[in-house]
């Protein structure tokens, strides 16, 4: 297996990523988003509202969850440094946009 040779290790932009797949996993499965913007979801149609924005902000998770495992499972992206980094820039990318569309859906569905 080749090493991509970046001034930083590879391993934190795959951390970056793991950690936002976790709070956006954490805020669409395990209830945060209905706790911090529905109240723990004593509003019925703040909670349908912020469903059809977890399921939009779902769209770029998997964007993003996609574009990870593609820069580790690509051969072509382990051998080159230029396109490993584009992967996982974009990938982290994604993530931040899928936690941004939640977060406004969030404050819009109040």
């Amino acid at each position: 297996m080749a090493r991509v040779r970046l001034g930083f290790s590879p391993i934190l932009p795959t951390i970056a990523s793991f950690l936002l797949a976790a709070l956006w996993a954490l805020s669409v499965f395990a209830g945060w988003g209905l706790e911090a913007f529905c109240a723990g979801g004593q509003s019925p149609a703040c909670g349908r509202q912020l469903a059809v924005f977890s399921s939009v902000s779902g769209l770029f998770a998997a964007v993003a969850a996609c574009l990870t495992a593609a820069a580790w499972a690509v051969p072509a992206a382990r051998h080159d440094e230029r396109m490993f980094t584009r992967f996982m820039i974009l990938s982290v990318g994604a993530w931040i946009a899928a936690e941004g569309v939640l977060f406004l859906g969030g404050l819009l569905a109040k």
